[in-house]
């Protein structure tokens, strides 16, 4: 697996947004964040830094992936049940597609009713939602 790998398997899951925020740093989140879509899974790009990706691992599965080799606490978001992954050979592939599956379930089932509700519209329309959304957002910043 690699970056690119990972991006195609996580933007062919339902309502997935990517962003690039903080530096090098590729973003997915369930839902845009304009209407309050949650990240699940952080990629470093930068090749720098001790973890090359990151991703909610829930309550159930955290103490397990711990125990695996390669597999460390991610730093700023441990608290939240987020794991840290030093390179890309950690899983084989049908793991990778589980443990990020499973990332995007668990947060997914956070969003909020009325976040929910917006992904559940079709797609015109959530576009059309998350326009306005900016826009007051944007709006709200400028004054």
């Amino acid at each position: 697996m690699d970056v690119e790998q990972i991006r195609k398997l996580l933007l062919k899951l339902p309502n997935v947004v990517e962003t690039m925020q903080w530096g090098e740093n590729l973003v997915f989140w369930v839902g845009d964040k304009a209407i309050g879509g949650k990240m699940f899974a952080v990629a470093n790009l930068e090749g720098t830094r001790r973890a090359v990706i990151s991703f909610c691992a829930g309550k159930e599965n955290y103490a397990d992936l711990l125990e695996c080799e390669g597999v460390f606490p991610a730093p700023y978001l441990a608290r939240a049940y987020w794991v840290a992954i030093e390179r890309w050979d950690v899983f084989r592939s049908a793991q990778w597609n589980q443990q990020l599956t499973t990332a995007h379930q668990l947060v997914a089932s956070r969003l909020s009713r009325k976040t929910r509700d917006i992904l559940a519209l079709p797609i015109r329309e959530q576009k059309r939602m998350i326009s306005q959304k900016r826009a007051a957002l944007a709006a709200k910043i400028s004054t």
